[in-house]
């Protein structure tokens, strides 16, 4: 057999391609460890500057609401200051104007020994100033029949008194039931003579308070207001209960006759200008003559009376 001897050359070849594959196997096997990680960079002073400038803005908007939330804090002061004075004013007015209506009233008062008026004294306001007695009774005699009215002085005496001095002066003779309501009210108490009217529109009493409730058949004063009444009247077709805490006060009632007052023509409705029945003003500046000739089946009052 022949043998192949391995030359000193190709021995080193081999030992040094031996070498190279251990450390190819080496490197392949190697298990790397993670990356250390960066530490983060310092912010640069233009990044600072940059996040300093909202927070600036937000002071500054912050500080600028505070200023008009005082502004407007402050003008609402200034304003309730104001009210306040003007509620003290109109306060002190209406005192100065009670004071002025209370002198007035004063003289309205009834007057013990004061004549009792007469049909003379029609238009002489000043003349109804004798103080009525405690308890008395008026006839109505009226196109639609008679009915009678009992009036108390204890529950209304300024109205009492009023009404005394009227039928006495034979103030509501020949006046219109002018405002006739059914299931409401039957109003008169306007002359129909404007001469009359003129001279009785601002000849007002005081209010009196209300002791009675405003029941069916109780008749009242009626009122444009505080300390108005006049000469017109109303007597009630039902228990108007809510005119009481209104401030209208009865001072007699029907006691004789309510089948006629409930018979009084109220096919007009309610007057000008919420409705088309007669209107007051026209009736005050015209009289009868309006009436009878634009309303021409109204009621009247023929005679009202002082029952003896």
């Amino acid at each position: 057999m022949t043998r192949i001897s391995q030359s000193p050359l190709m021995t080193v070849a081999i030992a040094a391609l031996l070498a190279l594959a251990v450390t190819a196997c080496g490197k392949s096997a190697e298990t790397k460890a993670p990356a250390e990680p960066k530490a983060p960079a310092e912010p640069k002073a233009a990044d600072k500057a940059a996040e300093a400038k909202p927070a600036e803005a937000k002071a500054a908007d912050d500080k600028a609401v505070a200023e008009a939330t005082k502004k407007d804090e402050e003008a609402k002061k200034k304003e309730a200051e104001k009210r306040a004075l003007a509620a003290k004013a109109a306060e002190a007015a209406r005192k100065a104007q009670g004071a002025a209506q209370a002198a007035k009233n004063a003289a309205a008062a009834c007057k013990k020994d004061a004549p009792v008026p007469t049909a003379a004294d029609t238009k002489d306001p000043s003349k109804a100033v004798a103080c009525a007695p405690e308890e008395y009774k008026v006839k109505f005699e009226t196109t639609a029949g008679e009915f009678t009215i009992a009036v108390h002085r204890a529950w209304a005496p300024n109205g009492a008194d009023r009404f005394w001095n009227l039928v006495h002066m034979g103030f509501y003779n020949d006046v219109a039931f002018f405002r006739v309501l059914p299931n409401f009210v039957a109003q008169f108490g306007l002359s129909g003579d404007p001469d009359v009217n003129r001279v009785w529109r601002d000849a007002t009493i005081p209010d009196d308070p209300v002791t009675q409730k405003n029941k069916k058949g109780s008749i009242v004063f009626a009122t444009r207001g505080k300390d108005t009444r006049t000469t017109q009247l109303f007597v009630n077709y039902r228990d108007n209960l809510m005119l009481d805490r209104m401030g209208f006060a009865p001072f007699g009632e029907v006691t004789a006759g309510m089948d006629v007052v409930e018979k009084l023509f109220g096919g007009y409705g309610e007057g000008a200008p919420r409705g088309k029945g007669p209107n007051q003003m026209l009736i005050t500046t015209q009289g009868n003559t309006y009436l009878k000739k634009d309303f021409p089946k109204l009621d009247y009052v023929k005679k009202a009376t002082i029952e003896k």
